[in-house]
């Protein structure tokens, strides 16, 4: 038997260190050639890190949500062989340390700190479920998904059996626990009891580097928002008509495709607001195209995917492009051209896109578009009161580079395209 060390690789694009966000293992797991062990996250993307070799695990080299250079060591297995790892050799220098493939993977949740033992305290299986009843401050493994659902029935999940790898809670155990007689909130008890749990969340992860770009946009960028109102009846009995015709053949089409299309043709005269300001050089550099940013939820948060050069696409393209940015990033098999480099971002909250929002600028982008609900109101128009749709478009510029009266000329010229749609394709 021998030691195999397998270390953080590089993973390119210059990067010098990475977050660790997920173990898929734990001390004493008999890991697969080619099972992913690790998610590492660098300023652009999470990387799933495979074993490149089958082994058992002896030994963890970090925590979860700590940064960790490349070339450090990450887990360290004991294998069938010599191993790469000789008794009493000196680790091997970060810049001539062997490196695993790596592929992109999903945003995992954060996994729990892992005690890293010496290896001769490892046990020689993976670990057994946890054992309940725990103590009051035992904080039970089990995924957010888990956790409110047990809030929603009224479950204290210490009292619950884990069944998952180091006894994580999963759904099946609730419905054991709720079968076996453990009652939940509302059966046999009332619903207006006190709670006094806590939960403490490690920013870690994804939530870090969301956390970090939006302190880090707010502090840099002088935001100032403008709020403008739309009519949008026309656009909305031309998407439905489309939608109707072509629907089956060409694909639905959302609100979303039109307000890019309208953003494309706007910016032609607004040059300085398609672009990206390096503060510290002192350059503004405007695009001629249109890299459109999506502002994306995913399970793990907030992503801005990238739609490149959205004046090329017609409607239905660029409905498809949105469409599989926004799944790539939801996914998490997003390429990494598709993270970065857009030139202006357009953010909806859909159905809670609310009334109004001062949207955060994507640094160092100069602009963001945001969309809001649509509603029927009444309006006068021609000295009678008729029932409109109506939809706010509230956006967000950087004082720096763009004037007040230049975010509003650029707006109404929006609102102007999407209140006459047959503008939009006159070219």
């Amino acid at each position: 038997m021998g030691i195999y060390v397998i270390r953080v690789p590089d993973i390119g694009e210059g990067i010098a260190e990475v977050e660790l966000v997920a173990w898929h293992v734990q001390p004493g797991d008999v890991v697969a050639e080619d099972q992913p062990i690790a998610d590492v996250m660098t300023d652009k993307a999470t990387v799933e890190i495979p074993s490149p070799v089958a082994g058992k695990v002896l030994a963890l080299g970090s925590s979860v949500g700590q940064s960790i250079a490349v070339g450090s060591e990450l887990v360290r297995l004991e294998v069938e062989g010599e191993g790469n790892l000789k008794p009493n050799a000196t680790p091997a220098p970060a810049d001539k340390a062997p490196q695993a493939p790596v592929s992109i993977a999903k945003e995992a949740p954060p996994a729990p700190t892992p005690v890293v033992a010496p290896a001769a305290a490892r046990p020689t299986a993976a670990p057994r479920a946890a054992v309940v009843p725990r103590t009051a401050d035992e904080r039970p493994l089990a995924s957010p998904a888990v956790r409110r659902r047990a809030l929603d029935l009224g479950v204290e999940l210490r009292y619950v059996h884990g069944s998952g790898p180091a006894g994580r809670i999963e759904h099946d155990d609730l419905d054991a626990y709720l079968a076996g007689g453990g009652q939940a909130a509302g059966q046999g008890a009332s619903p207006y009891v006190e709670r006094h749990g806590e939960e403490a969340i490690p920013v870690i992860g994804l939530r870090r580097k969301i956390a970090q770009k939006m302190q880090e946009a707010k502090r840099r960028i002088p935001h100032f928002s403008y709020v403008e109102e739309v009519d949008v009846t026309e656009l909305e009995a031309l998407r439905q008509q489309l939608n109707r015709i072509h629907g089956t053949t060409r694909g639905k089409l959302t609100l979303l495709p039109f307000l890019a299309r309208a953003m494309v043709l706007a910016l032609r005269d607004f040059p300085q607001i398609n672009a990206r300001f390096d503060d510290e050089a002192g350059v503004v550099t405007r695009h001629a195209a249109v890299h459109l940013g999506v502002a994306t939820q995913t399970d793990g948060g907030l992503m801005v995917p990238v739609l490149r050069h959205a004046e090329a696409l017609d409607l239905w393209a660029c409905a498809a492009g949105i469409a599989r940015v926004a799944e790539g990033a939801r996914s998490g098999k997003a390429p990494r051209e598709e993270l970065s480099g857009s030139t202006i971002t357009l953010t909806s909250l859909g159905a809670l896109g609310g009334i109004a929002s001062t949207p955060v600028i994507n640094h160092p982008e100069v602009a963001i578009v945001g969309v809001n609900r649509m509603v029927e109101r009444p309006m006068f128009r021609n000295g009678q009161v008729v029932a409109r749709q109506l939809m706010n478009l509230s956006s967000s510029f950087d004082h720096r580079v763009v004037d007040g009266m230049d975010a509003a000329q650029f707006i109404q010229a929006m609102r102007a395209l999407l209140e006459t749609p047959a503008l939009l394709f006159v070219e």
